[in-house]
């Protein structure tokens, strides 16, 4: 049976087409999901794409996470539906408090879009399992509100518990607190990560293909739990 991946769409969202396009090169079903519908359609994993939701009117992810969708993938990612949310969906998370810590706006005070490197450092989440332990890949990344901050103690709860994802490697690129580019919560199943994978699936456009591995992971993920 095809797995099958929603990608929700916000006012503002910019990387929805992208996201449902890397889910199909990945071999599974993109399922379009709109903010405004409370219905999950039946889908095996969501994801939250990037963008300026609603304009990041007050803050970014602020008023998304009272769109109705929100509240059956909170509901359900508290019960082990794998999530991830990218950019704009990261913030949506850590509004939401399926994930720990904020995004707020750059150290230096400017949007920047680069092609970054990362190191991969947990592989047990349901968004990482394709990749190996430490292994180094390049995705591009865009954002102005990408500065990852916590206070000291859940930052040292997440490096405890390895549930830092992945770092930025070479240049941090927004001021990130201990060049944390991913986090992810206890469970494994909802990860929040601040550069675009789904720019990175294919050879013709981006940085090529590393970025894909974030999509076959929950297939793989969901075809052998």
């Amino acid at each position: 049976m095809t797995t099958r991946v929603g990608v929700v769409t916000f006012p503002g969202s910019l990387d929805d087409r992208d996201a449902r396009r890397a889910v199909r090169l990945a071999g599974a079903e993109p399922v379009e999901l709109w903010h405004r519908e409370a219905d999950l359609r039946g889908v095996d994993a969501v994801v939250l794409p990037g963008g300026f939701s609603y304009g990041d009117y007050l803050r970014p992810g602020a008023i998304s996470r009272f769109s109705p969708v929100m509240g059956p993938v909170v509901e359900q990612a508290r019960a082990g539906l794998p999530v991830l949310g990218i950019c704009n969906g990261f913030q949506v998370l850590c509004e939401t408090h399926l994930l720990p810590g904020a995004l707020t706006r750059n150290n230096h005070l400017h949007f920047i879009c680069r092609d970054q490197r990362l190191r991969i450092e947990n592989t047990e989440t349901s968004w990482t399992g394709s990749y190996q332990r430490m292994e180094e890949i390049t995705v591009p990344l865009k954002n102005i509100d990408g500065c990852y901050v916590a206070d000291e103690r859940t930052l040292d709860e997440l490096e405890a518990e390895g549930r830092v994802v992945a770092r930025y490697l070479d240049f941090n690129p927004n001021g990130s607190r201990r060049d944390i580019a991913s986090v992810t919560n206890a469970a494994g199943n909802v990860v929040g990560l601040m550069p675009h994978p789904e720019h990175a699936v294919e050879e013709l456009t981006g940085p090529g293909t590393q970025g894909l591995g974030f999509f076959t992971s929950v297939i793989r993920k969901l075809v052998h739990s």
